[in-house]
């Protein structure tokens, strides 16, 4: 949908999940520099001129939780979201340090939070109506997810009040099964708990992240998106009996149109332009095709 097509109460969220910033510049797995993947992603969202109503970044922003890494991050993220007028919404992942990451992206303090800075972070961000939920489903010192009983209860009483727009609920670990037997093993772990706070409520779409590959599925009857790491790419026809990464990078588009909500995944990674033309030709020639087999 171009920009001049787009109806003025529809939405654009872009979520960027599984960044995996370094600090000093070291490369992730000895192999990729993934500031400049984020980099060359942002640089491509704001040309594209289309407006952008908020960036979500949906865990594992940093490989180690380095505070220098979370800094890196933040300079790229936020001149991306000034250029676009866009809301910045964060989440913690497996690979996030709490402390580091409620200091450095999110102006936390252990006087601010009732919890001191080791507590989870869950928030609540509104854009246009549009309810945005984040769940911490992390465990310090764990890779699997999980949501305590506080969490949840805290869930179910923010989403006993129904937003304008719905709500879009964002955690890191997928809360469905993968047929990839590591991302299975560490996903969200009894994800029927969380179901049972859903069922009924105005959440439109879970966005997650942390398996490294595109999938989708569904909790409760709502649709989750698991979205395209920025890092690299888990490959989910791996040989039998191998776990294998390899290059390659891309990032989530969804479009709340009307009572729609859209996830389009979008490729980042380099390549050859197969074709490059005004979208009004295309529209044309789709016109005419109609004409001809009308």
């Amino acid at each position: 949908m171009s920009t001049a097509a787009r109806r003025s109460g529809d939405l654009t969220i872009v979520q960027l999940t599984d960044t995996h910033i370094t600090a000093g510049g070291t490369l992730v797995h000895d192999a990729v520099d993934t500031l400049d993947s984020l980099r060359r992603t942002l640089d491509r969202i704001v040309g594209s001129g289309r407006r952008v109503d908020a960036l979500v970044l949906s865990g594992d922003l940093t490989d180690s939780g380095a505070p220098e890494a979370y800094r890196r991050l933040r300079a790229v993220v936020e001149s991306a979201a000034a250029a676009l007028g866009a809301r910045i919404v964060y989440a913690m992942g497996n690979h996030d340090e709490r402390t580091a990451f409620g200091t450095e992206l999110c102006g936390r303090s252990s006087t601010k939070d009732g919890g001191g800075l080791t507590a989870p972070y869950d928030a609540v961000h509104e854009v246009h109506g549009l309810r945005i939920v984040v769940l911490d489903s992390t465990t310090p010192g764990r890779h699997e997810g999980w949501l305590t009983d506080t969490q949840l209860n805290w869930l179910r009483g923010t989403l006993s009040r129904p937003s304008a727009r719905g709500t879009l609920l964002v955690l890191h670990h997928p809360p469905i099964p993968s047929p990839v037997t590591t991302v299975n093993y560490l996903r969200l772990q009894e994800p029927d708990r969380l179901a049972a706070v859903l069922a009924g409520s105005d959440v439109r779409m879970i966005l997650c992240g942390h398996a490294h590959l595109t999938g989708t599925g569904a909790v409760a009857g709502i649709p989750v998106w698991v979205g395209p790491a920025l890092s690299y790419r888990v490959d989910p026809m791996a040989p039998v009996g191998r776990h294998r990464g390899h290059v390659g990078y891309g990032f989530t588009r969804i479009d709340v149109l009307g009572d729609a909500v859209v996830a389009t995944a979008v490729e980042a990674t380099p390549a050859e332009v197969v074709y490059d033309i005004p979208e009004q030709d295309m529209l044309d020639r789709l016109r005419a095709l109609a004409l001809d087999a009308g």
